[in-house]
């Protein structure tokens, strides 16, 4: 049997995303080794090394990448910085994967892939796509458990923008930077959707968009409506998304229907369930599948530089979901208006 190459490994961002990161390095221990990371807070990456048994840390990627001999690195940085970094880790000839969005735009994104040596392998983490009831929605449609599909209708509603009785709103306790993002719904939320939707259905095209701002602690939108029309048949799939809903959780679920000739398959939270000439039922663990997201995102990069599979979501496929994201602001004119609630 062929030996397994064990990959060493540098993160690039200690925040709160690579909380999940890098309980799939672990879990990757067999052919992966994290042996450095950088991050600008020197508290952030020394505690980030001390949980995860990573014996250095660097306060610069462009310095980790100058001392250490590494095959990968995974950028967990904001997308601010995105480009830079991978375009500095392409220079050394490292494999990358690189958290969503690869740029603050498309344009920017563009210009980014266009520019890369040839030899460069570069993955997004995409992770939405590869949790465990979307992977089992996508064999229900493969098997053709829908029959011909009418209608797709996609909610994800969540109260953390209202502020509670101390005058706090969650979603900004839970991810405080989302106060200052220029893009927020449709870049650092409604994307992971819009993937996910292509992954199930195919390819679209946006028809309408109208984006909001439910309050002034944020600058960018928390409210969007979408129109998409699936491009093989004309089927419209309608999104809508709101983190300022009365009645809603402060932690927002996934609910996807999908209306076909033999069944409604549906995704609320957790469970899927298959109504019609087929009925058919499973619930998920929820925490596990978040956290399971992540695995399965990581074994499927290292799958790819291994060669048993094509990365789903390499750049060219990536670059798809960026156009409609970039398409969504453009038809609501919200990026020129910023107009408020």
């Amino acid at each position: 049997m062929a030996e397994v190459k064990r990959r060493r490994i540098g993160i690039v961002g200690a925040g709160w995303v690579s909380e999940y990161h890098l309980p799939a390095w672990m879990k990757q221990s067999a052919r992966a080794d994290v042996v450095a990371i950088a991050d600008p807070s020197a508290e952030a990456r020394a505690a980030r090394a001390r949980t995860f048994g990573i014996a250095r840390d660097y306060a610069s990627a462009e310095t980790m990448l100058a001392e250490e001999a590494l095959d990968c690195v995974d950028i967990c940085a904001p997308r601010e910085v995105h480009v830079e970094l991978v375009r500095l880790a392409a220079a050394r000839g490292v494999d990358i994967i690189c958290q969503k969005p690869l740029a603050p735009d498309f344009d920017q994104a563009a210009a980014l892939v266009a520019g890369l040596p040839k030899s460069a392998r570069l993955m997004v983490h995409e992770n939405w796509r590869f949790r465990a009831y979307y992977r089992h929605l996508k064999a229900w449609l493969d098997e053709g458990l829908a029959g011909d599909i009418r209608q797709v209708q996609f909610e994800f509603f969540s109260s953390g923008m209202i502020a509670g009785a101390d005058g706090n709103r969650p979603a900004l306790t839970r991810q405080p930077f989302f106060r200052t993002q220029q893009r927020l719904l449709v870049m650092e939320v409604m994307i992971h959707h819009l993937d996910t939707l292509r992954y199930l259905l195919g390819e679209m095209e946006v028809v309408a968009a109208r984006l909001e701002r439910s309050n002034d602690d944020i600058v960018a939108e928390d409210v969007a409506s979408v129109v998409l029309r699936r491009l093989d048949d004309g089927v419209i799939v309608t999104v809508n998304a709101n983190l300022a809903v009365h009645g809603a959780p402060p932690a927002p679920r996934d609910h996807l229907r999908i209306f076909g000739t033999r069944a409604t398959l549906e995704l609320e939270g957790s469970r899927l369930s298959a109504k019609g000439y087929v009925q058919r039922e499973e619930e998920f663990d929820a925490d596990a599948v978040y956290q399971g997201a992540y695995d399965a995102t990581i074994a499927h990069f290292l799958d790819g530089l291994d060669g048993h599979v094509t990365m789903e979501t390499m750049p060219a496929d990536n670059l798809k979901t960026l156009a409609l994201v970039e398409d969504i602001y453009r038809l609501s004119g919200f990026d020129a208006q910023h107009k408020p609630r």
